[in-house]
């Protein structure tokens, strides 16, 4: 059986980012024999020029076009080869020293994916990665109350508050995908990510398709690292991916009136938040309306 992880990494114009990634890889890595596996989507900046100069010996693997998150995550794994596990990483993802190694040993006893503490750059307390299944009642209690407040309640919220939850090995439906590790026998289990999700929703569906087959994904309390964040928060185009993707997702596993009763409870909590002033929210709600919008389309 092979000892090698293969670090998997996804760039798309990533230049800024995958210095400080590279930087802190040694330390993170350590106690453990591993190969740097890229995937670049047709970055049109230097992300390719540094990987050559910074980690000569990384296999990078050129798709040729934004071929969408999960796609570079299916491009790198198949050039991975024979592998112990695999980490999916993020390219602005910072791990701390060890981290890489207690997340691999976390894995197995039905343990497929393992995910660290993650911390937002300049704090001190970690964020809440942890998540619940999705469900009707879920999605309006963040609708009505919002989803921190709500996480207080699981049957109210996706989002998982419990302090105790992150001082554990905390064994969840899904987690935040910027950093995690996948056995070998899940990753054959499971098969390829999801392509039809071009960003967001793929490392839901992931864990939850796992999850189905017996592998559970579990937070390992004493792996930590740093997540620099994404825009998602900001930006109406991609906010509005993220809500589409996820009730696209939820109607994946679900009948039409219980994907009309999730959708509208999505489309309230946007609708509601359009109305503060959100354009984020505006663009979201106005993306859920869209004829089309939620085609479903088959998974792996």
């Amino acid at each position: 059986m092979s000892t090698t992880v293969a670090v998997i990494v996804v760039t798309w114009n990533s230049a800024s980012v995958l210095p400080g990634f590279l930087a802190a890889l040694p330390d993170a890595m350590k106690g453990l024999d591993h190969r740097l596996v890229v995937a670049d989507n047709d970055s049109a900046d230097d992300t390719v020029e540094i990987l050559k100069a910074l980690a000569p010996d990384a296999t990078v693997v050129q798709t040729g076009r934004n071929a969408g998150y999960a796609a570079g995550v299916n491009a790198a794994l198949d050039a991975a080869g024979d592998i112990r596990a695999a980490l999916i990483c993020n390219p602005d993802i910072r791990m701390r020293q060890g981290c890489a190694k207690r997340l691999v040993d976390s894995l197995g006893q039905g343990v497929g994916i393992a995910v660290p503490l993650l911390y937002e750059e300049g704090r001190d307390t970690p964020h809440h990665s942890l998540r619940r299944e999705s469900s009707v009642l879920r999605a309006l209690g963040e609708a009505v109350i919002g989803n921190r407040r709500a996480g207080r309640f699981p049957a109210l919220s996706e989002l998982v508050t419990d302090p105790d939850a992150y001082r554990r090995p905390t064994r969840v439906d899904w987690a935040t995908g910027a950093l995690m590790a996948i056995s070998a026998d899940c990753l054959t289990a499971c098969g390829p990510w999801d392509e039809s999700f071009f960003l967001y929703s793929e490392e839901t569906e992931y864990c939850l398709r796992a999850r189905d087959l017996g592998y559970a994904t579990q937070l390992e309390p004493t792996a930590e690292a740093v997540h620099l964040g994404g825009d998602s928060q900001v930006s109406p185009r991609l906010w509005s991916l993220l809500t589409v993707n996820r009730v696209r997702l939820y109607a994946r596993r679900h009948g039409t009136l219980a994907t009309t009763c999730f959708r509208s409870a999505v489309l309230l909590r946007e609708a509601s938040r359009a109305a503060l002033g959100r354009k984020a929210s505006r663009a979201a709600a106005a993306a859920l309306l869209r004829p089309g919008a939620l085609r479903v389309t088959p998974g792996p």
